[in-house]
């Protein structure tokens, strides 16, 4: 068996979302707790998930990587116990971390289902490790954050090979001229102008997102794209990146595209807000626009995936080295120096509501 280097499991630290009708309002909440999100944007966002039966296919999917890494794990020979905990929904962190302390974890990595910098991607993630080990008590587990990965070159081989099966799919008459279209989720202008380490000038975020869409578009030999947001959520006063897929089909209409294959590569799996904001309003807009339309597969259950967990684990419990494929800085509790910085992807004060 491999040596752990002092790290006796992994936890998957994710999202979360809802199982069941019941739960959509409640997760809601919490996802947007604090956020000034008026209540009737709730209203629109839960009949977004009554349409999938009250449930997002998040914690299924994750569970699915998991069971794919502990192949990966037996297959090389690592030892180590795979936990799942999330951040807004059960199982929540918490709770997974009193489980790890009864099972007498002492220290463990953490894997988020983020590739990305920010404070959403990134910060948070640390502050919901904080977080939990603040509720178990002063002997939790230690947990270390693995470091952003949004440029490993198994990430971006999985994206790539996706998007040529979406252009597959197309009619062959509509292939040669069908345009590449990046999508990733949008967050306030604010937030992304904090991502980062201060010093790195900030935008790491969007950054980020435009070197991943960067490296998967040459691997399919393409040089002409867009990069587009999805899934704003915050209040029409607060600016947000944009523009927004919907807008840009209506853009690309105008410019006489007649076939799009949109890759979301600001995520891991194929949760709600792909199978709605892409798969339903995207897709339907298309259909409006006469514009043929097909889109890309997330990486989480391509085998590489999992493979990409195995190698990031690799880097902390035998000293492989690090890949990626980028130019962008990726920062993390990775140990070749990349540690967060101080005052790192800070989170903007929101302004406050008027009563």
């Amino acid at each position: 068996m491999t040596e752990s280097a002092g790290f006796d499991a992994i936890l998957v630290l994710s999202f979360g979302g809802p199982e069941e009708p019941a739960h959509v309002r409640p997760f809601l909440e919490n996802v947007t707790r604090g956020r000034g999100v008026p209540p009737e944007r709730l209203d629109e966002v839960v009949e977004h998930y009554m349409h999938f039966g009250g449930v997002s296919p998040i914690n299924a999917l994750n569970r699915d990587i998991i069971s794919a890494v502990e192949s990966e794990f037996a297959t090389a020979g690592v030892d180590l116990p795979i936990y799942f905990g999330n951040r807004n929904w059960h199982p929540m962190v918490e709770d997974t971390l009193a489980q790890m302390q009864a099972d007498g974890i002492e220290r463990a990595l953490v894997f988020p289902t983020s590739a990305w910098g920010g404070y959403s991607g990134c910060r948070q993630y640390h502050e919901d490790v904080a977080r939990a080990r603040e509720a178990v008590g002063s002997d939790a587990p230690d947990l270390v954050k693995i470091r952003q990965y949004y440029d490993h070159p198994l990430l971006i081989a999985a994206f790539a090979d996706s998007i040529t099966a979406a252009m597959d799919s197309l009619p062959p008459e509509k292939r040669s001229k069908a345009r590449l279209v990046f999508t990733a989720h949008s967050i306030p202008s604010t937030a992304d102008a904090n991502a980062g380490p201060p010093a790195d000038g900030g935008h790491l975020y969007s950054r980020q997102v435009a070197e991943a869409s960067r490296l998967a578009a040459a691997a399919v030999g393409v040089d002409d794209y867009d990069l587009v947001w999805q899934s704003r959520s915050g209040p029409p006063q607060v600016p947000w990146l944009e523009p927004d897929i919907c807008d840009h089909l209506d853009a690309l209409s105008d410019n006489g595209v007649e076939a799009v294959v949109v890759c979301p590569v600001g995520f891991v799996s194929d949760h709600l807000e792909v199978v709605w904001d892409l798969d339903t309003e995207a897709e339907e807009k298309a259909r409006e626009l006469n514009i043929a339309f097909a889109r890309a597969s997330t990486p989480g259950t391509d085998p590489r995936f999992a493979q990409m967990i195995l190698e990031l684990v690799e880097e902390h419990i035998s000293d492989a080295t690090p890949r990626g494929i980028g130019s962008v800085p990726k920062y993390g509790s990775t140990l070749n120096g990349s540690r967060c910085a101080i005052r790192c992807c800070e989170q903007p004060v929101r302004p406050t509501r008027p009563s």
